[in-house]
C-alpha cells in the first residue's frame, strides 16, 4: 500500500474527496465508500478527535493552509500515525473554495531520523541532482520511501503546473535554507515550504 495520497475538502457543500491511497489507509477498498465529515472524524483516534474538530472549524473560518500530525484508526482497528498537509484550493477566479493536500502514513517509521536531518540535508545538497536532492530531503523529513518522495514531488508539480526539475530545485533550496542550530526544526516549517515552493520558482 502506498504511504502517500491526496485529499480535497470543499467548504460550500462540506464535501470530501480521497485518493485511492487515502481510502486504503482508512481500511476501505477504492470506490466502496464516499468520505464525509462524519466518516473522516470517526476514524480519528479518540485522543486526537477534539483537536481535529477544532482544526476543521478553524480552517472553514480562516481558509488558511494547515498541517497536522495525528492518529487514525482504520476499519480493522489498526492505528496509523499520519501527517496531513493542506493548501488553499482555489477556483478559476482565484477564490478559496476549499483545501487540498496530502496524507503521509508514518506508521512504523517514527524513528530518530529527525536528529540526523540537518547534517544529512547539507550532505545531500552537496552531491546530488536537484530532483534527488529534493527526494532525499523529503525522505528524511517525512520518513517516506524514495518512490513516495518522488510521487509527492510529481503531485506538487502537476498541481502547480511547474516543471518537476524547477520545483525540485526550489524545494531543495528552501529546505537547505532552514536554520536549525543543531536541532530538528518543527516539521510544519517544511510543510509550509513544500506547499508554497512553486510561488518562489524563478524569483532568485
Amino acid at each position: 500500500m502506498s504511504r502517500i495520497g491526496w485529499v480535497r475538502y470543499f467548504f460550500a457543500d462540506d464535501r470530501w474527496e480521497w485518493s485511492d491511497e487515502v481510502t486504503r489507509m482508512h481500511g476501505y477498498e477504492p470506490g466502496s465508500v464516499t468520505p464525509t465529515t462524519e466518516l473522516v472524524l470517526s476514524h480519528k483516534h479518540p485522543e486526537d478527535r477534539d483537536e481535529l474538530i477544532e482544526l476543521l472549524q478553524r480552517i472553514r473560518h480562516s481558509r488558511e493552509p494547515f498541517s497536522t500530525r495525528h492518529r487514525i484508526r482504520d476499519t480493522q482497528g489498526r492505528t496509523h500515525h499520519v501527517v496531513v498537509v493542506g493548501n488553499q484550493l482555489r477556483d478559476e477566479a482565484g477564490e478559496v473554495i476549499g483545501s487540498d493536500g496530502f496524507y503521509i502514513d508514518m506508521t512504523g517509521d517514527l524513528r530518530s531520523a529527525q536528529e540526523q536531518v540537518s547534517n544529512e540535508v547539507e550532505d545531500i545538497a552537496a552531491r546530488r541532482s536537484p530532483i534527488d536532492q529534493a527526494k532525499g530531503m523529503l525522505m528524511m523529513v517525512y520518513s517516506i520511501s524514495a518512490d513516495a518522495a518522488f510521487d509527492l514531488l510529481r503531485w506538487r508539480s502537476q498541481e502547480t503546473n511547474v516543471k518537476l526539475r524547477d520545483l525540485a530545485q526550489q524545494v531543495a533550496t528552501d529546505f537547505q535554507g532552514v536554520p536549525h542550530d543543531g536541532a530538528m526544526p518543527d516539521r510544519s516549517v517544511y510543510d509550509g515550504l513544500l506547499m508554497t515552493a512553486h510561488l518562489r520558482v524563478g524569483q532568485d
